[in-house]
C-alpha cells in the first residue's frame, strides 16, 4: 500500500522533539550535535528523529567532510497548512454564524428587558 504523503508529514509533526528540531532548523542549518543540544536524548535518538523528518520531506541532509548538516524544507509544511486551511475556513464560518446568532439572542433579550 502506498504511503499517503500528508499522513507521513503529520506523523512526523506529531512528536514534540521533531517539532523542536524543525523550530531550530527554521533559524538555519545545523549539525546533529547542534540539534541534540537542547534535548536530553542520545545522538542516535536524534538521528532517528532526523530520519523520520527526512522521510517526510521536512528536512534535507547533506554531508561535507565529516560533518552532516540538516536543512529545513518548508514545502511539506505548506502542504499540511493548505490542507488545514480548508478546515479553518469551515470553523471560522461556523463561529461567525454562532456569533451572529448570539448577537440576535442578546438583542432580543435586551428588548424584552426594556
Amino acid at each position: 500500500m502506498a504511503e499517503d504523503r500528508l499522513s507521513v508529514i503529520f506523523a512526523a509533526l506529531a512528536d514534540p522533539t521533531r517539532r523542536g528540531i524543525l523550530a531550530r532548523l527554521a533559524e538555519g542549518d545545523a549539525t546533529v550535535s547542534e540539534l541534540a543540544e537542547p534535548f536530553a536524548i542520545s545522538l542516535p535518538a536524534i538521528s532517528r528523529h532526523l530520519k523520520v523528518l527526512e522521510h517526510a520531506g521536512l528536512i534535507t541532509r547533506s554531508r561535507s567532510a565529516q560533518w552532516r548538516s540538516s536543512s529545513l524544507n518548508p514545502e511539506p509544511l505548506r502542504e499540511a497548512t493548505a490542507w488545514m486551511e480548508r478546515y479553518r475556513q469551515f470553523w471560522d464560518a461556523n463561529f461567525d454564524r454562532l456569533d451572529a446568532h448570539l448577537r440576535r439572542v442578546q438583542a432580543q433579550t435586551e428588548r424584552k428587558d426594556r
